[in-house]
């Protein structure tokens, strides 16, 4: 199983194991420190270039109120988490026979009173999305801030997983799911594993 090009902090095996399990893992301390600042200037200083989120066929809808910035190849400093959910796609592949092909990603910005109800990212498979994740590159996040993420596993048990900085929330992306209200500005990568296969 090679690993050699993902951060030295992920337990691969864990991972593998979790996905597995419980269909979501977490990925603390994902990234040095000073990746970790670079990317969130990169991030706040394209604030003005983010727009109101969209639901499937880029309808605006009040299921969510964030706003985003999907990650093009003028976003280097941003590039550098898309080549490493490559690498894990590569991974998860080989364990999991996904057939994972791409990544898509964007910026995410849930201000104070913002929020995502529940949804599954991939509704009737419809999307080609497989695994979801979300990065948290926030500096600092309080236990009342709200923006926790609300999953329900592969199970059917509930979980609550607060935005920790350098954190990566990583889950199937059939499973149902929620952003419950912010009350501090939360800035976030999601990304998207998919098979590049499309239907609508």
């Amino acid at each position: 199983m090679d690993a050699t090009h993902l951060p030295k902090s992920w337990n691969v095996d864990q991972i593998v194991e979790d996905l597995d399990q419980q269909g979501f893992t977490i990925i603390d301390n994902a990234y040095p420190q000073d990746y970790v600042l670079a990317l969130a200037e990169e991030c706040t200083s394209n604030l003005n270039h983010f727009r109101d989120a969209a639901i499937q066929s880029g309808v605006v809808s009040k299921i969510r109120s964030d706003h985003i910035l999907w990650i093009s190849d003028e976003l280097e400093i941003a590039q550098h988490h898309i080549e490493i959910l490559k690498e894990i796609s590569q991974l998860l592949n080989r364990n999991f026979y996904l057939g994972i092909k791409e990544v898509e990603a964007h910026f995410a910005c849930y201000n104070a009173g913002e929020y995502y109800a529940l949804h599954r990212d991939n509704p009737q498979g419809k999307n080609g999305r497989i695994i979801s994740t979300v990065y948290y590159l926030h500096e600092d996040w309080q236990d009342n801030w709200g923006g926790e993420l609300h999953l329900e596993d592969k199970n059917g048990q509930w979980h609550t997983i607060p935005p920790k900085p350098n954190r990566i929330a990583m889950f199937q992306s059939d499973l149902l799911h929620e952003v419950i209200k912010a009350k501090h500005q939360r800035l976030s990568i999601t990304a998207w594993l998919r098979s590049g296969n499309v239907l609508f």
